[in-house]
């Protein structure tokens, strides 16, 4: 039988700015109330899962819910900086409609081009897919035949989706990531990687 590393990717529970869309970034936000109950719930649903390690953001709605289920598994988890959100600098805490009427024209620039364009203060996905992807990489190498979870963001958990489908990155809003949705990625040992479950 082939080897393969099996990746569990969550996304957060939901935050408690909860409502109009806006992006997070970097930005420390806390979980709501419903944002708990769902990684509850995301622990229950993984209880079996035969864990040897659990990865996640640095970011505290991240780390919550990684420490949940790690010590579900008898596991501590590792926080890395590098699987944190897009940092969306001078947006960051800020509505969409917001962004809209204060930067018109690059809010236009970024959606012409998701991929390279970098809002000023911040990042634009090629960075974010250039710190996420090698430690992803970092870690499947680290635990080769074994079973491993990510706790992540939804724009970085589309990176590392479109990375393992060999997608390009302008297919960002193309996947969809809800809060405290599962994703499964088993990487084989030829490189060739499937994506089994996808916002599950």
């Amino acid at each position: 039988m082939t080897s393969k590393t099996r990746i569990y990717l969550i996304r957060h529970g939901e935050v408690a700015t909860v409502g109009k869309p806006r992006y997070n970034g970097h930005a420390d936000v806390e979980l709501s109330a419903h944002g708990r109950e769902q990684y509850l719930t995301l622990a229950k649903r993984l209880a079996t899962a035969p864990l040897t390690a659990v990865y996640s953001s640095d970011l505290s709605r991240c780390v919550w819910g990684a420490e949940l289920i790690a010590a579900n598994h008898g596991l501590i988890p590792v926080h890395y900086p590098t699987l944190r959100e897009l940092h969306i600098g001078d947006w960051e805490g800020l509505t969409w409609d917001e962004i809209r009427q204060r930067w018109p024209v690059e809010w236009a620039a970024r959606l012409a081009d998701v991929v390279n364009y970098r809002v000023p203060g911040g990042e634009c996905t090629q960075d974010l897919h250039d710190r996420a992807v090698p430690t992803l990489r970092e870690i499947i190498a680290r635990h080769p035949g074994e079973e491993v979870l990510i706790v992540g963001h939804g724009g970085m958990n589309r990176v590392l989706l479109l990375d393992a489908m060999g997608a390009p990155l302008s297919s960002l809003f193309r996947i969809e990531q809800t809060y405290a949705c599962l994703n499964v990625i088993d990487y084989f040992a030829d490189g060739n990687p499937v994506v089994t479950l996808l916002n599950g």
